[in-house]
């Protein structure tokens, strides 16, 4: 039964992914550093295991993937809203928060884990479409996602045979927006008109192009654009 260890597993594109793991019959196992949202998480995928962590501390990652081990499945789904603004009014120190939630998160979670994988396992890191899409008012977050995609390509000829991906996501509607009710719901269908699928993405439409790369034993060192294209108009 092969092993998998979501982190960042405990809402969104994370949690679905974690969800569809275990449907799959992998050993799936949840780490967040929220104790009431990975139990409430765990309470939506029965059968998961739950750990508390901080990706940002690499003993703990480190200790968590040796109690693992080996491990097959690596996914990174983390994520923040710190860094969004024009550059004019951009707070330099939220963004580099945001790398340190998210780069330094994946880099140092990353590291810490590559003693205990398996021979064969896979790496999943999710960026955004931000990294390659020229929204005014995202520089900051284009730069953080970018950063993230960076690591793909080197690291999958780096650790070869482990398998390393990425998930570009888009406009997804998950707990990361903010806004409620008939605010959220002229936004979403704001976007879903400028976009060729004209629909925004589900948690769960994401989260199959993140088990796509992690299991297909001859995908490597790719960035899967699930963004609903707004790439094409953007």
């Amino acid at each position: 039964m092969p092993v998998s260890l979501v982190i960042g597993g405990t809402s969104g594109v994370g949690l679905a992914t974690a969800r569809q793991l275990l449907a799959r019959g992998d050993d799936v196992h949840l780490a967040g550093r929220d104790a009431a949202r990975l139990d409430a998480a765990l309470a939506e995928v029965p059968g998961a295991t739950g750990h508390r962590l901080d990706a940002q501390d690499a003993e703990a990652v480190r200790a968590l993937v040796a109690s693992l081990a080996p491990l097959d499945r690596l996914v990174l789904t983390l994520s923040g809203r710190q860094g969004l603004g024009a550059l004019a009014e951009l707070d330099l120190g939220d963004l580099r928060r945001a790398f340190d939630g998210k780069f330094w998160a994946h880099l140092t979670a990353v590291q810490a884990a590559l003693p205990h994988l398996a021979e064969a396992a896979s790496v999943t890191l999710v960026s955004a479409i931000t990294a390659r899409v020229a929204l005014p008012g995202t520089a900051g977050v284009a730069s953080l996602n970018a950063a993230v995609e960076g690591l793909v390509k080197p690291l999958a000829a780096e650790l070869a045979p482990i398998r390393v991906n990425a998930v570009s996501p888009g406009y997804v509607d998950t707990p990361w927006w903010t806004m409620a009710g008939e605010e959220r719901d002229a936004a979403f269908a704001g976007f879903a008109a400028g976009l060729p699928t004209r629909r925004i993405a589900t948690a769960d439409d994401v989260a199959e192009a993140v088990v796509f790369a992690a299991t297909n034993p001859n995908l490597t060192g790719t960035v899967i654009e699930s963004d609903g294209g707004v790439g094409l108009v953007a």
